[in-house]
């Protein structure tokens, strides 16, 4: 659980910072501490550093490279994520862009996968994302179906702050696990079918996606008109 400093101030996630070229460690830093909420305990620039800090100051997450110059990365991801004593959070920040470390990392309990090179701000908006998850998960006494599937689209798909006017998070995120359920391409109608959405409803959360990037148009010729399939990027 993130400390707070009192009964009146807002939650603080301490952050461990691994990367093995001190430069990018030192950005990576600066621009978690601009972010309200978040503080660096500590940095570490190789795979064994990393694991010894978070046993040593227990963090709430870690932003974890994966090129390290003793451990590979993915292997310091397992050893973080499936150990009993150090319960903590991973984001994943690296150049490695092969599908295979990817799928690895989300295998092994990576929250999200950050790519380099990209902007602060990307990474700004990842935590204060991760933030608003893990306050709604703190927040919650029961969790229903719906309330599950808010706080998993709300670090995949950005939550209510990218969405347009008159869009939930929570229909968002029951689109979302749709289509991630899926595992094939659907139109707007088999969406709505298995959501429990109207068409129109349907068709305007998988034109909000698709325009963001976040999944699959094709089309698909008939004799009429092309009909529009949506599926979400395996």
């Amino acid at each position: 659980m993130p400390r707070t400093q009192s009964a009146s101030t807002a939650p603080v996630f301490r952050v461990v910072v691994v990367d093995d070229d001190f430069r990018v460690a030192a950005l990576h830093r600066a621009v978690v501490e601009h972010v309200s909420g978040f503080e660096v305990v500590a940095e570490a620039h190789s795979g064994a550093e990393a694991l010894q800090l978070v046993h040593d100051v227990e963090p709430d997450l870690v932003l974890l490279d994966l090129y390290l110059p003793d451990i590979p990365g993915l292997e310091v991801l397992r050893r973080l994520t499936g150990s009993a004593d150090d319960t903590v959070d991973v984001i994943v920040i690296t150049a490695a862009r092969d599908a295979a470390s990817v799928q690895e990392a989300v295998r092994r309990g990576a929250l999200y996968y950050l790519v380099k090179p990209f902007s602060s701000h990307v990474l700004m908006e990842r935590l204060t994302m991760y933030a608003s998850m893990k306050q709604r998960i703190e927040a919650l006494a029961e969790a229903d179906q719906e309330e599950v599937d808010t706080i998993y689209s709300i670090l995949r798909t950005g939550g209510s702050r990218q969405l347009p006017k008159g869009h939930s998070p929570q229909t968002l995120g029951l689109i979302v696990e749709t289509l991630r359920s899926a595992g094939e391409a659907l139109t707007a109608e088999e969406v709505a079918s298995q959501a429990g959405v109207s068409r129109p409803t349907a068709h305007r959360y998988l034109s909000h996606l698709a325009r963001i990037g976040r999944i699959r148009l094709e089309f698909r010729y008939g004799s009429g008109r092309p009909e529009h399939l949506y599926e979400w990027p395996s």
